[in-house]
């Protein structure tokens, strides 16, 4: 049997309770059917007709759907093929991080309010959270962006627990230094978690107001900078990767040059 070379599902190699779906110029059509988990997604390229419970919705490029769990729902290309990536996130993970962020001890899980958003930091996040949770590179930033995400997806309906505002500097700096001592290592939010006693949301939430940066942003910032005084000695592009905790030399190098704007080759270059 042929494979159709259009659409692919994956289990996150990160977090198994993720599961990642991505079509490019498809033209399947779907008859209405649910999904168990929560699932979200964006447009890529085309147009859809959605139809979620009793409501139809035109989707355009750069829209997000958001589906919940058991909510009856058809989604099909308005104009021959589309292209769009989902995720499908277990329901009981799924309330477990919500009970983390909103207040509230009386449901199982928070759903989502609107059937698609149309702003472009709802996409923004969305990329960030499927490509890290594509790559098996870095569990820590899968954790904290997708984070992000639900706080982002359900914030605006769902109140914040009042305990969480206030940021935790103490027990944040523990975290820091717990980064800096081992930049090698790569260390999981609930490593952090555990060590220092804050839920996860609320450590990466006073992390970041304390520096600026999520816990896994600024272990890659770190990670840079020794990095670059590696490379000034002359140590290799392999071996810096290795010794800086890098799943490997593209690894790396994605990273440096997002930073820098050159390769680590380039940049060693001006110094050995």
């Amino acid at each position: 049997m042929a494979q159709d070379d259009t659409v692919f599902f994956k289990k996150s190699p990160l977090l198994p309770y993720a599961e990642l779906r991505r079509a490019n110029g498809s033209s399947a059509c779907y008859q209405t059917h649910s999904h168990d988990e929560f699932s979200f997604g964006v447009i890529d390229k085309g147009r859809a007709n959605y139809q979620n419970l009793n409501k139809h919705n035109d989707i355009i490029q750069g829209d997000t759907v958001t589906i919940n769990p058991g909510d009856a729902h058809s989604c099909n290309p308005a104009d021959g093929e589309w292209s769009y990536r989902m995720l499908f996130i277990d329901a009981n993970y799924m309330g477990q991080q919500q009970h983390e962020i909103f207040k509230g001890d009386t449901w199982d899980f928070l759903p989502f309010d609107d059937n698609y958003q149309r702003d472009k930091k709802s996409y923004h996040l969305f990329e960030q959270v499927f490509n890290s949770l594509l790559s098996q590179n870095d569990l820590l930033a899968a954790e904290c962006l997708l984070l992000d995400y639900i706080q982002h997806a359900f914030e605006a309906k769902y109140a914040i627990h009042s305990d969480l505002i206030r940021p935790d500097i103490n027990r944040v700096s523990r975290v820091k230094d717990m980064i800096m001592d081992a930049l090698e290592q790569n260390i999981t939010l609930d490593d952090f978690s555990q060590e220092v006693g804050l839920s996860r949301y609320h450590l990466v939430r006073s992390f970041k107001q304390a520096y600026g940066q999520s816990p896994h942003a600024f272990q890659l910032d770190q990670r840079i900078k020794k990095a670059k005084l590696l490379l000034q000695n002359g140590r290799s592009l392999i071996d810096t990767a290795s010794d800086l905790g890098f799943a490997d030399q593209s690894h790396f190098q994605r990273h440096f040059k997002k930073r820098m704007a050159i390769t680590p080759r380039h940049y060693q270059s001006f110094f050995v």
